[in-house]
C-alpha cells in the first residue's frame, strides 16, 4: 500500500509540474509573440497609413490617423490567437511626423481559484522617418501665399 501511495503521489506532482510549466511556457511565449505582432502590426499600418498625395505636393509625410487605425485592427485581428482576450488603445497619433503609440493588454486563459486571469500590457511607440526632400516651387508658393494648407484639412 505504501508504495502504490507513493507512485499515486509522484503522478500528481508530475501532474502538477507539467501543468505549470505548460502556464509559465504559455505566458512567457504569448507575451513574446504579442510584442513581436505589435511590432510589425504596427510597422506596416504606419506605411499603409501614408499620405501619398500630400507627400508629392510638400515633400513632407503624413499618416492618416483614420487609415492607421483601420489598418492595425484589420491586421492585428487577422494575426492574433482566439484564446486570449485583447484591448487595444492608441494614444498619441500624430499625422505630421507621422508618430503613434500602441499599448495592448490581453488576458490569458488560466485563472486562480478567483477567477482572476493573468493579464499582459505591451506598448510601443513608433515614428517612421524619411529623408525629406525641399520642393523650391511649394516653398515659394508658401511665402508668397498663394498656397496653405491649413485649407486642405478643412475641405476633407
Amino acid at each position: 500500500m505504501n508504495k502504490g501511495m507513493l507512485a499515486l503521489g509522484i503522478i500528481l506532482l508530475a501532474i502538477f509540474a507539467f501543468t505549470m510549466i505548460n502556464v509559465v511556457n504559455s505566458y512567457f511565449s504569448g507575451n513574446e509573440m504579442d510584442y513581436y505582432l505589435l511590432k510589425e502590426t504596427t510597422e506596416a499600418s504606419m506605411k499603409d497609413a501614408v499620405d501619398l498625395g500630400y507627400y508629392k505636393m510638400s515633400g513632407q509625410v503624413r499618416m492618416d490617423k483614420e487609415k492607421f487605425a483601420e489598418s492595425f485592427i484589420r491586421r492585428f485581428a487577422a494575426s492574433v490567437r482566439l484564446n486570449r482576450d485583447y484591448n487595444i488603445k492608441f494614444y498619441d497619433l500624430n499625422e505630421t511626423p507621422p508618430k503613434v503609440t500602441v499599448r495592448i493588454t490581453s488576458k490569458t486563459t488560466a485563472s486562480n481559484s478567483n477567477g482572476e486571469t493573468a493579464g499582459m500590457t505591451n506598448e510601443i511607440s513608433a515614428i517612421l522617418e524619411t529623408t525629406y526632400k525641399s520642393n523650391k516651387l511649394i516653398e515659394q508658393l508658401i511665402q508668397q501665399g498663394k498656397l496653405n494648407y491649413s485649407k486642405l484639412n478643412q475641405n476633407t
